[in-house]
C-alpha cells in the first residue's frame, strides 16, 4: 500500500484473525492493524497521518520515506569495471548493481542475525 510516499506492508495473523502492518520505507516505527481490507487500508493512512501530526506537534521534521533512488560516486576505474562486468553478464547496469548490493546486504544482515523484510 502507498500513501504520501510511505509504503505499508501487511501480514495476516491466522491465529488472531487480524492484519498487522508496518511502514517499510522509513526508519521511524509506524505500525497499524485491522480485521478487514478496508479497515487495514484506513489504519495505514491514519497511522501515517498520526506520525506526521506527532512530528508537527514536536516541531520536528518527519523522516522522509526512502525513495529507492541512490546517488553513488565511484572511482572511474571501478565505474568502468562494473559496466564491463554487467555487459559480460548481459545485464543492464542498474540491474547488476541492484543484484550485487542486495546479495551483499542480505549476507551481512544474516551474519548479524537481522531479518529484513522486502
Amino acid at each position: 500500500m502507498f500513501y504520501k510516499g510511505y509504503i505499508g506492508q501487511v501480514e495476516f495473523d491466522d491465529e488472531a484473525d487480524i492484519f498487522h502492518g508496518d511502514v517499510i520505507n522509513t526508519r521511524a516505527v509506524i505500525t497499524f492493524q485491522g480485521t478487514t481490507v478496508p479497515e487495514i487500508k484506513a489504519a495505514f493512512r491514519d497511522s501515517v497521518e498520526d506520525y506526521l501530526a506527532f512530528c508537527a506537534e514536536l516541531g520536528e521534521e518527519p523522516e522522509k520515506p526512502f525513495s529507492g533512488e541512490l546517488n553513488l560516486k565511484l572511482p572511474p576505474q571501478v565505474h568502468r569495471d562494473i559496466i564491463r562486468t554487467a555487459k559480460l553478464e548481459n545485464k543492464p547496469l542498474d540491474t547488476w548493481i541492484r543484484e550485487h548490493l542486495t546479495k551483499a546486504s542480505q549476507l551481512i544482515l544474516s551474519q548479524n542475525a537481522i531479518w529484513l523484510s522486502h
